[in-house]
């Protein structure tokens, strides 16, 4: 019996290899079809849609399977499943998956635009997973209509919240477009998607890894404190809103009362050299702006510790303003350093609390 009788009939018993009389075609719709009954995840919507619509037809012209040419089929599909030693991502849009992070953003970046959006995964995919101001973004620049869809698409709970995020008329005229969104074409809304993911993937391309309000707080954070002063007037008089920024961005020995949780005073003490911390104490209690943080330091940590440290500072005497700064600046790298392997974590200053200051 030939491959062309399947769809009407069992193909011989068990002492053929009924496998062999099947196409590809034929083994892969069995193999799906074996799965989903067996309550298999089977993603078929991320096969190119050329390969679903094949798949789709080639299981609508097949009937059943004895059980024989069922496990002829498994069983092959097992053994070339065990026989693969090494798979590679299909497309430029797996392969920059499997090297994210190894490659340079500007290549991972050149290589999107010229591989497509369309390469990257279900576009709707990408717009769910968006950042919400980017979203919030987008909501208030399409037309109505396309923010109908866009919010249409999501689920109910971020809708919900992007919703609640815009001006009450914008908000209304895009639930009044929702109602209207019924006769939608489904290639319609794949359209706007591809759209939608384009203007999420067109993001210009940077030199620094990091922002300018990050770049600047970093500098000023290890600049003398009569030079972070001085730049800090001069970002006042010329941009207001970056120097407010920078501002938050900047951690300094000043910084320690209000940023520094006091659970953490213990870790710091542990890893700051002795002597350093004994300079930077001494230095930072005849300051009126750094004393605070002096006192926050000795306050929170255990007595005898802190009655050591009073002594040792009494009998340090005066420091070299050039020997404080620099033992100051050792306990803020320590603080820093922790901070980003993630053993402690800044409190970060409220803008309402900035402009009471």
């Amino acid at each position: 019996m030939s491959s062309s009788n399947f769809g009407q009939l069992a193909l011989p018993g068990p002492s053929a290899n009924a496998a062999a009389q099947l196409t590809r075609r034929q083994k892969a719709a069995i193999i799906v079809r074996f799965l989903i009954n067996e309550g298999a995840d089977v993603p078929l919507q991320d096969l190119p849609d050329e390969l679903q619509r094949r798949l789709t037809q080639q299981m609508g012209t097949m009937r059943y399977v004895d059980r024989s040419t069922l496990a002829d089929v498994v069983a092959e599909f097992a053994s070339e499943v065990e026989a693969m030693g090494l798979t590679f991502p299909r497309g430029v849009a797996g392969a920059l998956t499997a090297l994210d992070g190894r490659i340079s953003p500007q290549t991972a970046s050149r290589l999107r635009k010229e591989a497509g959006v369309r390469q990257f995964g279900e576009p709707w995919e990408q717009v769910r997973t968006a950042d919400t101001d980017d979203l919030l973004d987008i909501l208030q620049s399409e037309s109505t209509e396309v923010a109908a869809v866009l919010l249409s698409k999501l689920d109910v709970a971020r809708a919900a919240e992007l919703l609640g995020k815009l001006p009450g008329d914008t908000a209304r005229r895009i639930a009044v477009a929702m109602s209207q969104t019924g006769a939608v074409t489904p290639d319609a809304v794949d359209r706007i998607g591809l759209s939608l993911a384009a203007q999420l993937h067109n993001v210009p391309e940077t030199a620094f890894p990091d922002s300018a309000v990050d770049r600047v707080g970093a500098i000023l954070n290890f600049s003398p404190a009569a030079t972070r002063d001085d730049v800090l007037i001069g970002l006042d008089e010329s941009d207001e809103s970056f120097a407010a920024k920078v501002r938050k961005a900047i951690f300094t020995f000043v910084n320690i009362a209000d940023r520094l949780n006091p659970i953490d005073v213990p870790k710091i003490t542990r890893d700051v050299d002795q002597a350093a911390l004994v300079q930077a104490l001494a230095h930072a209690r005849t300051a009126e702006d750094t004393r605070a943080s002096a006192d926050f330091i000795l306050e929170n940590m255990s007595k005898r510790m802190a009655d050591a440290l009073r002594e040792e500072v009494e009998a340090l005497g005066k420091v070299k303003p050039k020997d404080g700064e620099a033992a100051m600046t050792d306990v803020v790298n320590v603080i820093r350093t922790l901070e980003a392997s993630g053993e402690l974590q800044l409190i970060v200053p409220d803008d309402d609390e900035e402009d009471n200051a």
